[in-house]
């Protein structure tokens, strides 16, 4: 069994990021190792060349990532971490996946209609193509089971029906991959049931982002003790008087702060809400996220610190990872060539 996930380079990575995806990295690391499963985990730096970018920034996002990854408990030796654009296989496998591929399907995308209507010179063909990339980053490694957000939904599902639709047409299968040859495995896609949604603490109605919210409504994985408490402090709640500790579509700004809470210190939100019945108001809750986030993020940037400044024992780990992942990888595409009639008869 492989479980596959991939993680952008852009962007200072911030609270959202961690709670929602990289932290489950680790324990889902943790958890293919004991059922004897593989792990790969990628920074797509390929796909970040789709948009209108700086290439100092991107080198330097990309050595960010990475250690932001091995601080947290990404492993190189146990698990299987690469930059993709090591792995030349991929970006081969991109195109041939093109020919089993829709234009009406890529032109359905969610992402292209945003990224490309937020493009002010160019709309590139390789934004267009996004999907079939991201199709071949796990396709390439016959990986089982790919764990995304539900944002990503639509990707998925495309990519089920790109390695389906070559099966049937390069290896004799039926339409819903029963019989002939599975050349391509058809990843199951694994969505979280319960999974912190960090919102932004400035607009508690939308999500936390890098390109979106302000300085102050995004709380970033390396910022500093006092700047985390600054931010909590000034995290909107709202004017409910007295103040009222509880969850609930009417309070938006509060319901961030528990579920923050509730995430950095392993409990459930109700169990936070119990914990705050004495509270005094919205200052103790802000002091005590505050707290519980500082804690939580201490040893990872201690970690990190030690870890980036060593850009030559990153791009060490980088090797290693590439050379596992095109072991896997090569074999692939080369069983894609040969059903494709491409380059030399096997």
């Amino acid at each position: 069994m492989r479980v596959y996930s991939g993680i952008q380079p852009t962007g200072r990575k911030h609270l959202g990021n961690y709670l929602g995806a990289i932290r489950h990295y680790v324990t889902g690391q943790e958890d293919a190792a004991a059922a004897g499963d593989e792990s790969i985990f990628c920074v797509v730096d390929l796909h970040a060349t789709t948009v209108a970018y700086d290439p100092a920034e991107l080198r330097d996002r990309t050595y960010d990532t990475i250690a932001l990854l091995m601080a947290a408990g990404i492993d190189p030796e146990r698990s299987i971490l690469y930059r993709q654009g090591d792995v030349p296989e991929v970006p081969e496998l991109t195109w041939l996946l093109t020919a089993v591929t829709a234009h009406g399907d890529l032109n359905r995308m969610h992402q292209f209609k945003e990224k490309s209507g937020q493009q002010r010179e160019l709309v590139s063909a390789g934004l267009f193509l996004y999907p079939v990339l991201m199709a071949a980053d796990v396709l390439a490694f016959r990986a089982d089971r790919v764990p995304v957000g539900d944002d990503q939904r639509q990707h998925l599902e495309l990519m089920r029906d790109i390695a389906l639709r070559f099966n049937a047409r390069f290896g004799g299968a039926a339409p819903d991959g029963t019989g002939g040859t599975e050349i391509l495995t058809v990843p199951e896609g694994v969505y979280p049931t319960v999974a912190a949604r960090i919102m932004d603490l400035q607009s508690p109605e939308k999500k936390m982002s890098t390109s979106s919210s302000t300085p102050e409504g995004a709380l970033y994985l390396l910022d500093e003790p006092k700047a985390i408490e600054k931010k909590f402090k000034r995290a909107v709640t709202d004017s409910e008087d007295p103040p009222v500790l509880r969850r609930g579509p009417d309070k938006a700004g509060v319901s961030n702060l528990i579920d923050i809470l509730a995430a950095a210190s392993d409990r459930t939100p109700d169990e936070v809400e119990a914990s705050l019945v004495g509270a005094r108001g919205y200052g103790d809750l802000k002091v005590a996220t505050a707290d519980a986030v500082t804690t939580l993020l201490a040893p990872v940037q201690e970690r990190y610190v030690a870890l980036r400044e060593d850009e030559a024992a990153i791009e060490l780990a980088l090797a290693l990872g590439a050379e596992k992942a095109r072991a896997i990888a090569r074999p692939v595409l080369a069983d894609v060539r040969e059903a494709m009639g491409v380059g030399p008869r096997r």
